[in-house]
């Protein structure tokens, strides 16, 4: 398998946020959602995105990658004071303490300050990390703006009218919808920054390395050794640890163990049905204590605290 299909098999969106956001100038809204995903297409108009660092502007057809869950502003012009507070479970307060979600709220699925203004958003917020997949955040930077051209016109358009329809099973529908568009999203920002794309990404060039990708990465429950995957690639061990080492930045045992635990962190928050031994099984430990151990070592938290709320 392609190491990017790898990446973007984590998106499995489950009752995501979508909304149609209509607003007109001025206007700003500070985000303290605490999403760990939101991504915002630019139907009409403009907004100036700010995640503290000054921001950039997106325009019509424009697709934006916020990453979360660190708060941020959508304005209508830089340096614009936001009026409006979104808070977690998106609800929505004036800066004089007023509750707004009603009073903005213009319909099924549509929300603004005026429901015919110029600056139109598709807005999808990812809520939790584990729909996500860590493996796809940590791969991408704070904040992302893509041209409206690297994604298909009619997936945006099919997504606009889901939101604002009120047929059977709309919900879903909409969190499959978002997940394309993400997919694609991501898979269009990897493919204009290469410089700044996930190392182990840009070594599918060499077709050893590569080759070793695919077997950690689709059977990380085997017993892999250095011997072993060299042995399937048909290199020698120094051959393997030497390209490997060059092309990802680490070497392949340990390549292999942070990918085992990446790939555990989400079996543990989106598989709550799945027992420490099976965790385990899945991703190449023979107890549940062994893993417990390598697990906390790798972040800080032991598989339990890691899964319960609370930590997320």
């Amino acid at each position: 398998m392609d190491p990017l299909a790898h990446l973007l098999d984590g998106p499995r969106a489950r009752g995501a946020f979508t909304l149609r956001v209509v607003m007109r100038p001025p206007w700003g809204i500070r985000l303290l959602d605490g999403s760990s995903l939101t991504l915002i297409v630019v139907t009409s108009g403009r907004v100036w995105v700010d995640p503290g660092d000054g921001g950039t502007e997106a325009r019509e057809g424009d697709v934006v990658l916020m990453r979360g869950p660190d708060p941020y502003t959508l304005t209508d012009a830089r340096n614009r004071p936001p009026s409006i507070t979104v808070l977690p479970g998106q609800r929505c307060f004036a800066d004089d303490g007023t509750e707004v979600h009603v009073s903005l709220h213009h319909g099924i699925g549509t929300w603004g300050n005026d429901p015919d203004g110029p600056d139109t958003l598709i807005v999808g917020a990812y809520e939790d990390d584990s729909e996500v997949g860590r493996l796809a955040l940590a791969a991408l930077p704070r904040l992302a703006v893509l041209p409206g051209d690297r994604v298909d016109p009619a997936l945006v358009s099919l997504l606009s009218r889901e939101i604002t329809s009120a047929r059977v099973a709309q919900s879903g529908l909409n969190d499959r919808l978002l997940d394309c568009l993400l997919v694609m999203a991501v898979r269009a920002w990897i493919e204009d920054t290469p410089d700044h794309a996930p190392s182990w990404l840009n070594a599918r060039h060499d077709p050893v390395v590569a080759r070793a990708l695919e077997l950690i990465h689709e059977q990380p429950a085997e017993p892999w050794t250095l011997a072993g995957l060299a042995r399937v690639c048909a290199v020698s061990r120094s051959t393997l640890a030497d390209r490997f080492q060059r092309a990802v930045g680490t070497p392949p045992m340990t390549y292999l163990r942070t990918w085992r635990l990446t790939v555990a962190g989400d079996l543990l928050t989106a598989r709550p049905d799945l027992g420490l031994e099976a965790v385990a099984a899945r991703v190449g430990y023979g107890s549940a204590f062994a893993f417990s151990a390598a697990f906390k070592q790798h972040t800080g938290l032991s598989p339990s605290l890691y899964r319960s709320p609370a930590a997320s």
